[in-house]
């Protein structure tokens, strides 16, 4: 399997991805995608099976068909993405990007474009492009910020209190943000 792969599926399960294991002998990796974007529904797809070559990948359309499931069953899920299924949400067990993915600028490019394809956006505010992303993570949202100056730009952090509770960390680029878009390739198609 190829790490740099390897890279983007752990992005976009740090994304928008869950692992449960729901019937006691397998894990089970959900991703979940807006339907707006079949193109990304099938990368994201066809990434999974690289790294899984002799699992099946399934798609599963909920939400009143606004949103697909993809998902994939394998033991090797927990050791892939260095967190448990049965270990409470993401933020629980406070998930990181691994080191040796943000050691190395190609693993650490893979893997944002899989967060911000999943977590993130790209806009225009007031005639400039900006790309988002947003987290609930602290240690994520720490990550981010290390790989994205490592890749020598600018990001800025804003927090927000959410439902009274919860912090969400809004990371955001504005200054050559096409230069970003262009290095990581980010697609949302």
């Amino acid at each position: 399997m190829k790490k740099k792969i390897l890279a983007y599926v752990i992005g976009l399960a740090l994304g928008d991805g869950n692992l449960s294991n729901p019937n006691g002998r397998a894990v089970r990796l959900r991703i979940t995608c807006d339907t707006n974007y079949p193109k990304l529904i099938k990368r994201i797809c066809e990434s999974i099976q690289l790294v899984a070559p002799k699992n099946k990948v399934s798609t599963i359309k909920g939400g009143k068909d606004s949103y697909v499931d993809i998902s994939c069953y394998s033991n090797k899920w927990e050791q892939l993405l260095g967190w448990k299924a049965k270990g409470g949400s993401k933020n629980v067990q406070k998930v990181k990007i691994p080191n040796w993915i943000k050691s190395d600028a190609k693993y650490s490019i893979a893997c944002l474009r899989g967060l911000i394809e999943t977590d993130g956006s790209i806009y225009n505010d007031r005639g400039y492009i900006m790309v988002n992303f947003v987290t609930t993570t602290p240690s994520l949202a720490i990550d981010v910020m290390e790989i994205i100056d490592s890749l020598k730009f600018k990001a800025n952090k804003y927090t927000i209190l959410v439902k009274g509770r919860k912090t969400r960390y809004n990371i955001r680029i504005s200054k050559n943000a096409r230069e970003f878009i262009d290095l990581i390739k980010l697609k949302k198609d």
